[in-house]
């Protein structure tokens, strides 16, 4: 049997472990090991049942590691997940068993698909995305690798959200509609139509606040 460890051990991390505790056994090839955190010492005062292994920035994969990334910044959650993967290193992709998925959807290795979470039909979903609780992904449309879809977002369909997209917690996009790499939608915005490129929005309808 494998060994997962999860990257990430802040808030995030820690729901992800008792997601993953939630898979029945039969249904997965792996036992959670651990974490791997750069800060050693995050799980100091709670009483988890599992501990920081080591730095996922050092650590070199062993034969039979599998990962999963528990990180919400894109960035910085592309960042390790491709150095772990340049090593060698196997993400599965963890589906809590409460989640909707349709027909003829794609999904990406790496991604997490938590609680209530509905991803409806002919979607298309990258490497190492996070759908949180409760969020929603409509028809046809397309994620792209590493995004971060906070709890209660709603896509809609034929949207397009590119790379390294983070969407805070109850915002929207409408149909159609087209985010661009690394932009931030910040928690309970509406996106109508565009977002450019690293831009930050906020807002009904949401408006850029910042980026280029």
């Amino acid at each position: 049997m494998k060994r997962l460890l999860i990257i990430g051990a802040g808030g995030f991390g820690r729901e992800v472990l008792n997601y993953a505790l939630d898979i029945p056994l039969q249904d997965r090839d792996w036992k959670v090991g651990g974490f791997l955190d750069s800060n050693l010492g995050v799980l100091s005062g709670y009483d988890c049942a599992k501990s920081v292994l080591a730095d996922p920035m050092h650590y070199q994969p062993k034969d039979d590691d599998c990962f999963i990334c528990a990180i919400g910044n894109p960035d910085r959650k592309i960042q390790i997940c491709d150095s772990l993967v340049n090593k060698g290193g196997n993400f599965i992709t963890l589906i809590h068993p409460s989640a909707v998925i349709g027909r003829r959807c794609s999904i990406g290795q790496g991604c997490i698909i938590c609680p209530g979470a509905i991803i409806t039909t002919d979607v298309k979903i990258g490497d190492f995305v996070s759908v949180n609780v409760h969020a929603s992904i409509g028809h046809d449309t397309i994620v792209g690798k590493g995004c971060t879809l906070s709890g209660h977002v709603d896509i809609t369909g034929f949207a397009v959200v590119e790379e390294g997209v983070f969407l805070g917690s109850h915002a929207v996009v409408l149909p159609k509609a087209k985010v661009g790499a690394y932009a931030i939608i910040g928690a309970g915005s509406v996106v109508l139509k565009r977002v450019k490129s690293g831009a930050t929005v906020m807002g009904v309808p949401a408006k850029q606040v910042s980026g280029f």
